[in-house]
Formats: C-alpha cells, structure tokens, sequence
C-alpha cells in the first residue's frame, strides 16, 4: 500500500494525499489497520460506502486491488534447440 500510495497517482487523489506532503509508511498503515480490525470497523465502513453508493444507483460487493506491471524480460530459451527464440 505504501508503494502504491507513492506510485500511483489515483491512489493518492483518493486517500486525499500529495506528492509534497508525507506519504504513510508501511507501519503507520499497519497500526491503521490493526485498529479497523480492533474495534471491527471494516464492515462499518464497507456498509457506510455501500449506503452511499447504492443512494447514487451504484453497488460494490467486494473487490481486490491487483498491481499488474510489465517488465522487459528475455524471451524463453524452452524450443526445440534449447536456445533464445529471435
């Protein structure tokens, strides 16, 4: 999340953050979420965003946040000569 926060620039426009300002370490957001999962907040807040989005015609039943990136990698050495495709 932590990366994520500092790399992706909707992530920070949606956690109202800026690139000047600070960004929350990895431990900060790990005692945030140690006190949703404390005092059982989750599911309050998953219900608080459902009511809103359901007053606007929209619902959300679950989701997950999957970074894909693209790297450059060789081609597969795996053909018939056992070596680099061109």
């Amino acid at each position: 999340m932590e990366d994520s926060l500092y790399k992706i620039e909707s992530m920070r426009r949606f956690a109202g953050l800026k690139l000047n300002k600070a960004t929350p370490d990895e431990t900060t957001i790990l005692n945030f979420r140690h006190f949703l999962e404390k005092h059982d907040l989750g599911q309050v807040i998953f219900k608080a965003i459902n009511a809103h989005l359901q007053a606007q015609g929209l619902t959300f039943s679950e989701g997950t946040i999957v970074d894909a990136s693209i790297i450059s990698a060789p081609t597969s050495t795996k053909n018939k000569e056992c070596k680099r495709d061109p």
